[in-house]
């Protein structure tokens, strides 16, 4: 099934953006990946969005990048498609810019030269290791800890929930370099997997298999070059790389809404009931029409904050929270609803709307739950 593009109509796109959705679109649908392992998948996933040069608008033009900066219209473009065709595809490519997210935002032209080219061709798997046992929504209250030493760092702690743990070829790991100075005291750091102290073999197995695990660090030293950005700088890094990103989750929801209301429509259109189609009862039509508006007025929240990023150059951080909040939990209803008008079927392991109603869950929570996002604009409208 072909994702429709005719949104990319809209103003807030331009002819290159038209050209990468229709592109994007067409090519999707030709490909198959075995997907019954979720970490063997999106190996694959990676290696064949960076062959196929689709990882290339993960990084900036000067690192083998597509184009001249991070664009987030690109990026929501790409996750939509993505998401439509496959959620763990999606993953894929979101993990490569979000995981590498830091380093080219304030990497060191070696860092820069080091991992940002083979995230671009998919060498290089990155993963992005925030959040904690007791501290996700609440950064400030990790404990993770980078004690200096003569040559650099000795990291101790524990992350969890890591996207592409055990799996990722490095990863962009924040820790507390001044144990007292909560956000203040946050520090981002380049760590290769395979370094010394560093075990990530503990998995996480979720609703909707994607690879996770938790990593444990126990007098993990790095080199002094390990240190993304300034020291103390990475609560502030760390936000920075998730307000150019959380748009893009906004567009992956919308890729799943979308082809849970194609599905939707694909089923009623031929499943027969009391002498006519499902798609001939007002019910069905006005559910219809609930579903396309959720989808409607979520798209033009995201596609509002990625082009204010892009085109205005201003600081978005409430308006990809309108957008990440609307759009997911705008997705939710569609999906579930999608779901609800296949009957029995809807529920079966293997069908479409199935594995998307267990694939969306997981967006209202991760990059800043929908809570969090109430919060970040309410502070927003009060000038806070």
């Amino acid at each position: 099934m072909r994702a429709t593009t005719t949104h990319l109509t809209l103003p807030f796109f331009d002819n290159t953006h038209r050209e990468l959705g229709d592109c994007l679109a067409d090519w999707l649908p030709q490909q198959r990946v075995d997907e019954t392992d979720d970490r063997a998948a999106c190996r694959a996933w990676v290696g064949l969005l960076g062959r196929n040069q689709w990882l290339r608008y993960c990084v900036p033009a000067a690192h083998g990048g597509a184009l001249q900066t991070l664009d987030s219209r690109a990026l929501v473009i790409l996750r939509e498609n993505l998401a439509f065709h496959s959620p763990l595809a999606d993953f894929a490519f979101a993990m490569q810019g979000l995981g590498s997210g830091a380093i080219t935002l304030a990497g060191s032209a070696a860092q820069q030269r080091k991992y940002l080219p083979a995230v671009a061709s998919g060498e290089k798997i990155a993963a992005f290791a925030l959040s904690e046992p007791d501290a996700g929504s609440d950064v400030g209250a990790m404990q993770s800890s980078a004690v200096t030493t003569a040559d650099g760092y000795t990291i101790n702690g524990t992350k969890t929930w890591i996207s592409n743990g055990d799996l990722a070829d490095f990863y962009c790991v924040f820790a507390k370099t001044d144990p007292t100075a909560g956000t203040r005291g946050i520090s981002c750091f380049a760590i290769d997997a395979g370094t010394p102290g560093l075990d990530s073999s503990q998995h996480i197995h979720v609703m909707a298999p994607h690879p996770l695990s938790t990593l444990r660090f126990k007098d993990c030293t790095v080199d002094a070059d390990a240190l993304i950005g300034q020291t103390h700088g990475g609560f502030k890094l760390a936000m920075q790389t998730l307000d150019i990103f959380r748009a893009s989750v906004a567009g992956a929801a919308l890729g799943m809404a979308r082809r849970a209301m194609a599905e939707a429509i694909s089923h009623v259109k031929q499943r027969a009931m009391f002498g006519q189609k499902l798609a001939d009862f007002q019910l069905t039509q006005a559910k219809l029409g609930q579903m396309q508006a959720l989808i409607d007025s979520a798209a033009l929240l995201t596609y509002r904050a990625a082009w204010m990023r892009d085109v205005q150059e201003v600081r978005t951080t409430a308006e990809a929270a309108m957008a990440k909040m609307t759009a997911t939990e705008n997705a939710q209803q569609v999906i579930d609803m999608a779901l609800q008008m296949h009957g029995g079927r809807g529920v079966e392991v293997g069908a479409v709307v199935e594995h998307l109603y267990r694939d969306i869950r997981s967006l209202r929570i991760y990059e800043g739950a929908t809570e969090v996002q109430q919060l970040i604009i309410g502070k927003a409208v009060l000038g806070a």
